[in-house]
């Protein structure tokens, strides 16, 4: 018994050791991310207007996702719209690194788009998911709704049957 005792405390040390460093090697893994992000967020300049109108226009759209969510064709062509725009960002991307001097004070467009998948991107995704989990309650519903009137109409054939 003693030998059982030993051998379950010794294991549960080694479990204790590896939450500890997997949870040490998580906290410092997320810091340099963290600082990453912090140090993107200050390069840009978030009152040039084109910036506010991208944001406003991001904002407007989640807004309109949400008031919409009934309409569920209206939903598809604003999912397909933006799906068309994270499909065109990196045309989009090569076109404003050409001309950013007409518009904003700073080239924030590289080769790689990390600016505008962030900025551009990242947010039409974000609305396309919202919009594909509404369609996908919205299914859902429409499955149990058909679902009820197919058991309604097998009641009413059985209850024919039975008069």
């Amino acid at each position: 018994m003693e030998q059982i005792r030993s051998a379950m405390e010794a294991h549960l040390d080694q479990v204790a050791d590896l939450v500890q460093k997997l949870s040490a090697d998580f906290r410092s893994g997320l810091g340099p991310a963290l600082d990453n992000f912090i140090g993107f967020f200050h390069a840009i300049d978030w009152k040039e207007p084109w910036l506010m109108g991208l944001v406003g226009t991001h904002f407007l759209l989640l807004l309109i996702a949400i008031l919409s969510r009934k309409n569920l064709n209206f939903q598809m062509l604003l999912f397909l719209t933006a799906l068309a725009g994270v499909y065109l960002a990196e045309r989009f991307n090569g076109f404003l690194g050409q001309n950013w001097k007409s518009f904003a004070g700073q080239n924030y467009f590289d080769s790689n788009g990390v600016f505008l998948s962030v900025l551009w991107s990242g947010p039409l995704l974000v609305i396309a998911i919202i919009i594909l989990i509404n369609t996908l309650f919205s299914l859902c519903h429409l499955i149990v709704k058909w679902k009820r009137a197919e058991l309604r109409h097998r009641a009413r054939l059985s209850q024919n049957k039975q008069d």
